[in-house]
C-alpha cells in the first residue's frame, strides 16, 4: 500500500516543481533575450538498507534551449542584437564575468553602460564608461563611438568595444541568476567573429502556446496523482475496518 502512496506523493511534488519551471518560462515570454528551460520526468529507485524496492518520480532540468529568439526592430541607438551565435559579456551579481543575449542597453547618470536589468557591460578593459555625448553609435563589431556633447557632428570618438564571446556549446549553462556561465569558470576571450545589429532586440524564445498547453498537462498530472493518494487512503481505511471485523 505504501508503495503506491509514495510514488503518487513524489510524483505530485515533482509535478509542482515542473510547473514552477514552466511558469517561469511563461512569465518570461516577453523578456529580452530570455532562453527557456526544459524539464523532464524519470523514475528513480530508492537506495538504502536492503533492496531498492521503492521508486519515486524525479524532475530534471536537462538543459536550456539556446536557440535564437525573434528579432524586433526598435530603432533605438542603445538596443543591440547578436547575429547568430555568441554572447555579450557582463558583470554578474557576484562580480564575476557572465554572458547574456539581452541587448537592451542603457547609460546610467554616472555614465556606466548597463543592461536593462542593471548589469555592467564589459568592454576591452572592464566595465564600460561613456562620457557625456549627443549621439552613441555601436558598430557591427561592437565598437562604441560617440559624438561628444557640444562637439561638431563629424567629430566622432571611439570609446570602447563590447566584449563579444562565443563559448563552446557544451561548456555553457544557464544558472539561477538567468545568465549564461561557462562550466569551467574561465573568462572567455573576445571573438571577432561575433557581430551585432544596432537598433534591434532579440526577444524571448519561449513558445507561449506550447507553455500554456504544458501547464494544463502538468495540472492534469497533479490532479491524477492526488486522486491516487486519495484512493490509497480510502483503501487503507477499508482494510483497517476489515481487520477489525476479523
Amino acid at each position: 500500500m505504501d508503495r503506491s502512496l509514495y510514488i503518487a506523493m513524489s510524483g505530485a511534488k515533482q509535478t509542482l516543481m515542473a510547473q514552477t519551471a514552466n511558469a517561469n518560462n511563461l512569465a518570461n515570454a516577453q523578456t529580452t533575450g530570455f532562453k527557456s528551460d526544459w524539464e523532464q520526468f524519470r523514475s528513480m529507485p530508492v537506495f538504502g538498507p536492503g533492496f531498492p524496492t521503492r521508486a519515486y518520480a524525479l524532475t530534471e532540468r536537462p538543459g536550456t534551449d539556446f536557440t535564437q529568439g525573434p528579432l524586433q526592430t526598435t530603432g533605438r541607438d542603445l538596443d543591440i542584437a547578436i547575429k547568430g551565435e555568441g554572447y555579450l559579456a557582463v558583470q554578474g551579481p557576484d562580480g564575476k564575468e557572465a554572458y547574456t543575449r539581452a541587448g537592451d542597453l542603457q547609460i546610467t547618470p554616472e555614465g556606466f553602460l548597463k543592461t536593462g536589468t542593471g548589469l555592467s557591460v564589459i568592454g576591452q578593459g572592464g566595465p564600460i564608461s561613456i562620457p557625456p555625448a549627443q549621439k552613441v553609435e555601436i558598430g557591427s563589431d561592437g565598437t562604441i563611438s560617440i559624438v561628444p556633447l557640444g562637439a561638431n557632428p563629424t567629430n566622432i570618438a571611439v570609446i570602447d568595444r563590447l566584449k563579444l564571446v562565443k563559448p563552446a556549446a557544451n561548456n555553457i549553462e544557464k544558472l539561477k541568476d538567468g545568465l549564461v556561465h561557462v562550466k569551467d569558470g574561465q573568462a572567455q576571450v573576445a571573438n571577432a567573429n561575433v557581430t551585432v545589429a544596432q537598433g534591434v532586440l532579440e526577444g524571448s524564445n519561449v513558445n507561449s502556446i506550447y507553455a500554456l498547453v504544458e501547464m494544463i498537462d502538468l495540472q492534469r498530472h497533479f490532479e491524477l496523482q492526488t486522486k491516487v493518494m486519495s484512493n490509497v487512503d480510502e483503501n487503507s481505511a477499508r482494510s483497517t475496518k476489515l481487520m477489525q471485523i476479523a
